[in-house]
């Protein structure tokens, strides 16, 4: 996400209302005491996408079970960062152990990854005899609803959080939430694909299965009749007829998609349960962890809090923004002046000597400088004063960039204050818990456990707040 001009600025502050100006402290949110609590067995990690849900889920998932308890990390993240980080070589839908896990009393860890498709087809493997089942997993409205339909992949992940709770196997069942451009979608996914299967289109092609016999072999042929005058055109024939052969075949298991999605719904609304917002304090990640601590509350879901990740701070707070751009303008006229475009350079030495006192004290000494011959007696010491000036102007012109990047840096300090205290205002009640922005990303199990110390701690960058 870019970061915001100063013109944007101004006009995030002038359209602040009274309520977002005040500065308002959310409680700390003690994450250590949410792994250590035995009643506590599932950790939802949700958030919009970016906002680094993957390695916070990872990183609590080590600090959890080097603290003793079993744990199982489900990720639904493409990139794979996960498996390189905690040093396997590939993650799928099977739970894989980690190794490397210290410390005195530590328990396991183990770690997976989505396989939306071979979910789906577990379901079906699991629900409907071979027969059946073969002639579902071949149909191709299947292969591509299982593939890539919209909300399949949110659903297929509540799917597996079901069975993994139903095995009883782990103390701990941490969540890492799809990459979804929203973080309600998450929750909506079971909702949007219960109204799928509740269609009319669905509804239409299932009522020749349940008529049976002649009568609803009659309304097929007129059904179809009526489709490929209509929809036949746009969707081809044989479309329809693969549609219509898979909603023959997984009849029988519609209703059971809709049972186990109510029922992981209510595990998600137990007590049992926690959810953690991730975000950065950036103007719309905060705005959909606002949306959906929301969300959550309106549908009894136990929030445990909000981490804030990749926050920005300077050891050198105590020098604000405005002094340091102040500081760096006085250093330009020692010998960094606008050059051409806007740009900042530094004067040639030889100006400087030309325009000081002594310079221009004889103007005839200027007159023909270019026809005199070089001075061998002076030479040494024109050097050594060149030298001399060249390294002065060197670190004034060094001591100025750093002094403007200083204060861009206290500025997007300062931007970030404002983007908390504005989410503070609105959802005191939340408990908030800091991440440091980090110079790298996180490549292995002593990254992940830096992670789970600032989490935490809370740890606030020097001068964030």
């Amino acid at each position: 996400m870019t970061q915001g001009t100063d013109a944007d600025t101004a006009t995030d502050t002038d359209s602040d209302s009274d309520a977002d100006r005040a500065i308002a402290t959310a409680p700390a949110l003690d994450t250590d005491a949410l792994l250590d609590d035995p009643g506590i067995r599932i950790v939802v990690c949700c958030g919009s996408g970016g906002v680094g849900k993957t390695t916070t889920a990872a990183a609590l998932g080590v600090r959890a079970a080097e603290r003793g308890r079993k744990v199982v990390v489900l990720t639904i993240d493409p990139a794979r960062r996960l498996a390189q980080s905690m040093g396997i070589d590939s993650l799928d839908n099977i739970p894989r152990r980690v190794s490397g896990i210290d410390g005195e009393g530590a328990g396991e860890l183990h770690a997976m990854m989505l396989d939306m498709k071979r979910t789906f087809d577990e379901i079906v493997e699991a629900h409907a005899d071979g027969e059946r089942a073969r002639a579902i997993l071949e149909n191709p409205f299947y292969q591509s609803l299982s593939a890539g339909f919209a909300g399949t992949q949110e659903y297929m992940a509540m799917e597996k959080l079901g069975q993994l709770r139903a095995r009883n196997e782990w103390d701990l069942i941490i969540v890492d939430t799809p990459p979804s451009r929203s973080a309600l979608d998450f929750l909506d996914a079971p909702k949007r694909l219960g109204s799928f299967l509740d269609g009319k289109f669905i509804k239409l092609l299932m009522a020749p299965a349940k008529m049976g016999g002649r009568a609803g072999m009659k309304f097929l042929n007129v059904g179809m009749s009526m489709m490929t005058g209509t929809l036949g055109k746009l969707l081809g024939g044989q479309f329809l007829r693969d549609v219509q052969t898979f909603v023959a075949a997984m009849d029988t298991m519609f209703g059971g998609f809709r049972t186990r999605a109510d029922a992981t719904y209510k595990l998600l609304q137990a007590p049992g349960t926690a959810f953690l917002v991730v975000a950065t304090p950036e103007r719309d990640a905060l705005r959909e962890a606002a949306y959906f601590v929301e969300r959550l509350a309106a549908e009894d879901m136990p929030l445990a809090g909000m981490v804030l990740n990749r926050v920005h701070g300077s050891d050198a707070a105590r020098l604000p923004a405005e002094l340091a751009l102040t500081a760096a303008e006085n250093l330009d006229g020692v010998g960094i002046v606008d050059q051409t475009a806007g740009k900042a350079g530094l004067r040639d030495p030889a100006d400087w000597s030309v325009a000081s006192p002594e310079a221009v004290a004889d103007p005839s000494e200027h007159e023909d400088i270019e026809d005199r011959e070089p001075d061998p007696e002076q030479a040494p010491e024109v050097a050594t004063r060149t030298e001399t000036v060249t390294e002065a102007a060197s670190v004034e012109q060094l001591t100025a960039a750093l002094l403007r990047l200083h204060a861009e840096r206290m500025q997007v300090v300062a931007r970030e204050q404002r983007t908390r205290d504005r989410f503070t205002a609105l959802h005191p009640e939340v408990a908030v818990t800091q991440v440091a922005a980090l110079p790298g990303d996180v490549h292995d199990l002593a990254g992940l456990r830096a992670i789970g110390d600032r989490l935490a701690t809370g740890s606030t960058p020097a001068g964030a707040a």
